[in-house]
């Protein structure tokens, strides 16, 4: 049986807030700064953190999302990112039993900590209790029996006497104190309407940041007991997760290609469309020729990815080419098909626009019926205008900022025909965005959102599939295969 035994911890709190970010990065970042190989992981759909998780460890943030993903994938993906690594730390998401909601623990940190069968540290904001603490802890620790909480590090601590009472307080719970970081020492990490600055917006203070919260977490944790604790965790029996093999056991897809140029059919949405059986169709890769080139769009505008996409379209033929929208004035020599995926176009709008040679050379490659997938930062790109400024009038929309945040899991159904998925394809995704699209006409719907409120989303035109919804590929990987098939044949 193939077994997956690296050491591991999974950062956890009572709510948003209290200092994740900060100590599992600086972990990640101590542990580093002893020689020690760490994987980094983040729960959840966040795009931002794991930035500066790769920046303290050297690796790529990888995220573990039971919602997106399944289950059944969040111990392959986490064994596929911490092949040959001394120890991971996982960040959580929001509180520690929080998460997709209405559906119990799905996607909480809780119920990837016992996926993972890994101890949990408990990180309390203590700026504002002092016995009232040890209520707090015992309730999280008791609220779940298996999940571990091994050890508390206890944030925003004013002073020595109230370390003293916050330890005294605890010690009736039995949990460990493995760090004490002092309310004088915290470090700024700048934020705006979607959260953290990403690193890529930021990289020389960003270092800086990183580096400073590793020291901040080394001065005032105990790092060789938390090392113990994460060589606690229990091994997984399982393979960690390959991108080749994934893309072999996906079936092939139910329906053809529509011919380029073409407007796919828009079949009716509703429940009988969502088989799973149709999830993750896709067409063979085929074997033999040169490979495909598919730009993939980079820079500070486009941060949001999942290191997952990128081995996928490697393992199906592509060759994968990374160019900046900010600063290339042509796409990669070669280009067969696009992806922009998400990030802050609304911060770089009047760059993008006018950077208008790409934006005529993205437009061009987009009418003549090459595949392109967008998410949405990618999807306003491709609009015919964003706050007024043009952008690269692939699709017929406007779009503006808007001052209602759109969040959540979105649970779908593919209602067109697309490069990426056939009609009645399901599908996973989450939405996060200020923002807002006013479509004009032509385009068919890409995605059909099941719920309370069934809505049509997103935009299928030509080989365009445009849309709101960031999806995890890891969950149907047939999605990369075909999209790299089409590349091939357009």
């Amino acid at each position: 049986m193939v077994t997956c035994a690296v050491p591991r911890l999974v950062v956890a709190a009572p709510s948003s807030g209290s200092g994740k970010t900060t100590v599992a990065t600086g972990l990640m970042a101590a542990f580093a700064a002893r020689g020690l190989a760490v994987s980094p992981h983040k729960v959840g759909p966040d795009y931002i953190d794991p930035g500066y998780h790769a920046l303290a460890t050297g690796r790529a943030g990888r995220n573990l999302d039971a919602y997106l993903c399944g289950t059944e994938l969040i111990a392959p993906l986490f064994a596929h990112g911490a092949r040959g690594c001394d120890i991971a730390v996982v960040e959580g998401v929001m509180g520690l039993y929080d998460g997709a909601a209405g559906e119990g623990e799905l996607a909480s940190t809780a119920q990837v900590a016992k996926l993972l069968r890994a101890p949990v540290v408990l990180v309390v904001d203590a700026s504002a209790q002092s016995r009232s603490v040890a209520a707090l802890v015992h309730g999280f620790v008791s609220w779940d029996p298996e999940v571990r909480v091994g050890g508390v590090i206890l944030n925003k601590v004013g002073s020595d006497r109230h370390e003293a009472l916050l330890r005294e307080a605890l010690e009736s719970v039995g949990v460990p104190v493995l760090g004490v970081l002092r309310r004088v020492d915290q470090v700024a990490t700048p934020s705006r309407h979607l959260g953290l600055v990403p690193v890529a917006e930021r990289r020389g203070a960003a270092v800086g940041a990183v580096a400073a919260m590793g020291a901040q977490v080394a001065g005032g944790c105990d790092l060789e007991a938390l090392a113990a604790l994460a060589r606690s965790a229990g091994a997984l029996a399982c393979a960690g997760w390959e991108p080749g093999a994934a893309l072999a056991s996906s079936p092939p897809p139910p329906l053809p290609f529509p011919t380029p140029g073409a407007v796919p059919p828009d079949p009716p949405f509703g429940p009988e469309r969502a088989s799973s059986s149709s999830a993750g169709r896709a067409e063979s890769a085929g074997s033999g020729g040169t490979a495909p080139v598919v730009a993939v769009a980079g820079g500070p505008a486009f941060t949001f990815s999942y290191a997952e996409h990128a081995e996928l379209l490697a393992a199906a033929g592509a060759e994968v080419v990374v160019f900046d929208p900010l600063r290339d004035e042509a796409l990669p020599e070669g280009t067969r098909g696009l992806v922009v995926g998400g990030g802050f176009p609304e911060v770089y709008g009047g760059e993008l626009s006018a950077n208008e040679v790409l934006r005529k050379a993205l437009r061009q490659l987009a009418m003549s019926g090459a595949p392109v997938a967008a998410e949405c930062a990618g999807l306003l790109y491709l609009c015919r205008e964003l706050d007024g400024r043009p952008m690269c009038g692939v699709l017929d929309a406007g779009a503006r900022m808007s001052e209602r945040l759109t969040l959540g899991y979105r649970d779908a159904v593919a209602v067109s025909d697309s490069v990426l998925a056939a009609p009645g394809a399901r599908m996973r995704g989450h939405e996060f965005h200020r923002t807002v699209v006013e479509p004009g006409a032509g385009a068919a719907p890409a995605w059909g959102v099941r719920g309370a409120r069934p809505r049509v989303e997103g935009f299928v035109e030509r080989g365009v599939h445009a849309s709101y919804l960031h999806t995890h590929w890891a969950s149907a990987p047939g999605v990369a295969r075909r999209f790299v098939e089409r590349c091939r044949t357009s």
